[in-house]
């Protein structure tokens, strides 16, 4: 990354944590999250805390290594993310326009116009997008097409025990970045050949790319990334789904499950219960984080899927803010019936917030792995 895209992100790798405990084998972890073995459990912190939290358990104490999350014990797998590009490609360097002690105001790669409040968010918020119609698409189209710059990457070394993944765009966040929720929203409806456009332009690149990496290496897992719900429900509906974004997610998924890939990992925040079954037919078999405060109760979701959906998170974060009663109470209804099914790797559903006090997250660790062993041994 450039210094100037050091400086624009500096915050969220300030929130990078360091995993202690136990690392699961590859082959193990994909044994467990497709549901043909339960040896053992997973349980892990996936994104680490908000800015301000380290501030406060400073104050109340903190080691160094309760700071970085290195203190804590988990058990999960890791993942080595193949450095190639499926997505944009190319542009102008990012430029900062404006900064202040609060705001960061620049032009990225795309051209938008970005904002950050730094001293609350890790990401920045595009406040202008390049695509309104379908002229304005075609003058950027190039950008996902495909080239060998794309492929530049060393991703013929990969680390042994390592789950082995590659990403894609999002069907629904990759036009988002490009023309906004609103435009993209009304586009589905009024533009869909623009919509359909973009979708097979990024498709045919990211199959192309796929291919000559999959033909050298074993891809365990595709992923992608949507932040396509909120907590009263999904910004587009299935029918919207199997239109645009199954099409998309479909071959890309059979040439990798064709060549031995076991998991679809799906990033999206807010209730996707109304879009599950269409990302079934995609090939998504595994979501995260799973945010109970939007209704995603992955007990529940067990209960109706089955081992057709496997998750990773689905722990109410914000419970570690109440009681240690209702803390035990979360633990209590998660673990026992995820442990026992298995497919599930257990955690927060997203940063631990502020507000969380230290004492409580040391006591949801410790609680949280008495539970973990004792169902274990049942």
């Amino acid at each position: 990354m450039s210094a100037t895209g050091d400086h624009i992100y500096s915050s969220h790798h300030r929130l990078a944590i360091h995993r202690r405990g136990e690392v699961v084998p590859r082959e193990e972890y994909l044994d467990y999250m497709t549901f043909r073995s339960n040896k053992r459990p997973l349980f892990t912190e996936i994104f680490g805390p908000l800015i301000g939290l380290r501030e406060e358990w400073i104050e109340q104490g903190a080691t160094a290594e309760e700071l970085d999350f290195s203190a804590f014990r988990y058990r999960w797998p890791e993942e080595f993310c193949l450095p190639v590009n499926c997505g944009w490609q190319g542009g102008d360097p990012e430029e900062i326009l404006e900064e202040t002690e609060d705001l960061l105001i620049f032009r990225d790669a795309m051209g938008r116009r970005m904002e950050m409040t730094k001293k609350t968010a890790t990401l920045p918020i595009p406040k202008t997008y390049p695509v309104a119609t379908m002229d304005d698409w075609r003058r950027i189209k190039h950008h996902y097409e495909f080239s060998a710059e794309r492929l530049a990457g060393n991703w013929r070394q990969t680390p042994d025990g390592m789950v082995i993944a590659v990403g894609i765009p999002g069907g629904f966040d990759e036009p988002r970045q490009l023309m906004g929720e609103e435009e993209l929203a009304v586009a589905c409806y009024e533009a869909p050949e623009l919509i359909h456009d973009i979708l097979q332009t990024i498709g045919k690149t990211a199959r192309r790319v796929i291919e000559q990496v999959s033909r050298e290496i074993k891809v365990d897992q595709l992923f992608t990334h949507e932040d396509m719900a909120g907590q009263s429900g999904p910004i587009v509906g299935p029918g919207h789904v199997e239109e645009f974004i199954v099409p998309y997610y479909r071959p890309i998924w059979d040439l990798v499950r064709e060549r031995g890939a076991r998991l679809f990992k799906q990033d999206s925040d807010g209730d996707m219960k109304p879009v599950i079954p269409a990302f079934l037919d995609a090939g998504v078999n595994l979501m995260y984080p799973c945010e109970p405060a939007a209704g995603m109760d992955i007990v529940k979701l067990r209960e109706q899927y089955g081992a057709q959906l496997a998750f990773t998170g689905g722990i109410d974060k914000h419970v570690l803010r109440r009681s240690r009663e209702e803390i035990v109470a979360e633990l209590e209804y998660k673990i026992p019936p995820m442990v026992r099914t298995g497919g599930c790797v257990l955690g927060l559903d997203h940063r631990v917030p502020n507000g969380t006090p230290l004492s409580h997250y040391r006591f949801y660790i410790q609680k949280a792995w008495e539970i973990l062993e004792r169902v274990s041994r049942e």
